[in-house]
């Protein structure tokens, strides 16, 4: 039955391969539960209250709760209906837009009912096939140099998150190796480990590969945590409160606190690994439907237009993101035909579609399309199982949220470094000796880790191929489309002076 309705035969995959892929998928991603709500809850709205709760501080639980139910529950969909091994959750870069550029400017309300109103958006533009007939107006070697982006992007992710890489604290460059040029801690010997595991495990072609290592690195940190109490009795008493209650441990981002006055150069990047004293919790979903719907374009201070700008940068951000992330998946996991084709692409996008609105009535900011699905596609799924697993798995941690703090960054961050270098195989696939796709492949493939944007790369790429095109007197290769989305992406870019000339 369940060969026959997610096909997992014909696309060359198991049943216990797609189990596998959903797992580690969930693994890599599972941090968003931990993270979305130190974000969001971080941030004062125009009223200065914070999400879920008064002027004196957010409702951690509610929003870690909702933020796996909106997982979960989308997630589920994309696999039973759209058969596609992606999972959703609360967009990273959205939630701290949404948080910094949009919430402090009216009532948390009113910023969920702008992201409903550009999920409902996008959601027409998919049902009138517009999404979908921009998706095909791409070159398909433009599409390719998307996808080595995105794997040199998630590389970048997996190798930060870790704490491989990090932001100089002094120097000429913007970041640099470990702390300030040193490999320090424990948590960088566990991403070690993990890393290492899984090449020696892919080079002897174990099954699970990406898995194992994922789970030996997690077990490797609880030990390394017991032994050494790195996360332990750092921050001075009361400082602040975890998500799921308690002290908060340290991290070398310092982001944890707030402020950032507490950075632990050798703690871990999120979790603190530790057998959690308490499994189950109650979830609260009372965030539940706590938005208005058009409460934006009459809030004091922010004209019709500037909020027309909000929706907009959002708007294009979770279009062409999950344009790059879709492409990116479906060419690891051998899933597009030879016209270019992805199996129910429209599917796929209406999902995501309605994960955008689903977020802002969720309370929990716009829901999208996640790269780290690559993960498990590189551990073999094909099919929409796997996205059934992480789906459930993401309910089930509505009640189990404790065990979300088992798993550290620096266990589950090896798997993205793998599938960018899976991904970024398929450059030899790109004629750079055609200056009207080798420059506009190479500025998508170097801007999107550089920025640490999806976007932002597909933009810059789609204008320099728009440009050269004309420039050769080759214009009229170019789909109508491409100058439609280019001339938007100009518009996305200036944004700074647009809102400064509306100002005036």
């Amino acid at each position: 039955m369940l060969d026959s309705f997610f096909k997992i035969s014909e696309r060359g995959s198991t049943v216990g391969r797609e189990i596998r892929g959903g797992f580690v998928t969930f693994f890599t991603m599972a941090y968003i539960v931990a993270l979305n709500p130190l974000i969001l809850g971080g941030a004062k709205d125009s009223t200065g209250h914070y999400l879920g709760g008064g002027t004196t501080g957010a409702n951690f639980a509610a929003i870690a709760a909702m933020t796996a139910l909106m997982a979960g529950l989308l997630t589920l969909f994309m696999g039973a209906y759209a058969n596609f091994p992606l999972a959703l959750a609360t967009g990273l870069g959205l939630n701290t837009f949404v948080a910094v550029g949009i919430a402090s400017r009216m009532t948390w309300a009113d910023a969920m009912g702008l992201i409903v109103v550009e999920g409902l958006i996008i959601t027409v533009l998919v049902l009138t096939g517009f999404r979908t007939a921009v998706f095909r107006a791409v070159p398909q070697q433009l599409k390719i140099a998307i996808s080595v982006g995105i794997g040199l992007f998630i590389t970048l992710i997996g190798l930060v998150d870790a704490g491989f890489v990090r932001r100089t604290s002094q120097g000429p460059v913007p970041v640099t190796l470990g702390d300030n040029g040193n490999l320090v801690g424990w948590p960088i010997i566990v991403f070690g480990f993990g890393l290492i595991t899984i090449i020696i495990l892919m080079i002897r072609k174990v099954k699970g590969a990406i898995l194992i290592g994922v789970i030996s690195a997690t077990i490797l940190s609880i030990i390394v945590e017991k032994a050494f109490k790195i996360g332990e009795n750092y921050l001075p008493k009361g400082v602040v409160d975890n998500v799921f209650g308690g002290k908060m441990p340290p991290s070398f981002k310092g982001f944890v606190t707030g402020g950032g006055d507490y950075v632990n150069p050798k703690g871990w990047g999120l979790n603190v690994p530790s057998i959690p004293t308490k499994i189950v919790a109650k979830p609260d979903f009372s965030l539940f439907g706590h938005f208005n719907l058009f409460g934006a374009f009459h809030v004091t201070g922010v004209s019709i237009v500037a909020a027309v700008l909000l929706v907009f940068t959002l708007l294009l951000s979770d279009f062409f993101d999950t344009v790059g992330t879709v492409t990116a998946i479906a060419t690891e996991g051998g899933l597009i035909d030879g016209a270019g084709n992805i199996p129910n692409n429209n599917r796929i996008l209406f999902v995501d579609s309605v994960a955008a609105a689903a977020g802002g009535v969720g309370s929990i900011s716009s829901n999208t399309s996640y790269i780290e699905s690559a993960s498990g596609v590189g551990e073999g799924a094909r099919t929409g199982l796997a996205s059934v697993v992480t789906g459930v798995l993401f309910l089930l941690t509505t009640f189990l949220a404790p065990l979300v703090k088992v798993i550290p960054y620096e266990a589950a961050t090896p798997a993205l470094v793998i599938v960018g270098f899976l991904m970024m195989s398929q450059i030899k696939d790109i004629d750079w000796s055609d200056y009207g796709i080798g420059m506009p492949a190479f500025l998508s493939i170097i801007l999107m880790p550089f920025t640490y944007n999806i976007s932002v790369g597909i933009g810059a790429g789609f204008i320099a191929h728009v440009l050269i095109r004309i420039v050769q007197g080759r214009g009229k290769e170019v789909h109508a489309l491409l100058y439609l989305v280019s001339g938007l992406f100009v518009v996305y870019f200036l944004q700074s002076p647009i809102n400064m000339w509306v100002s005036k």
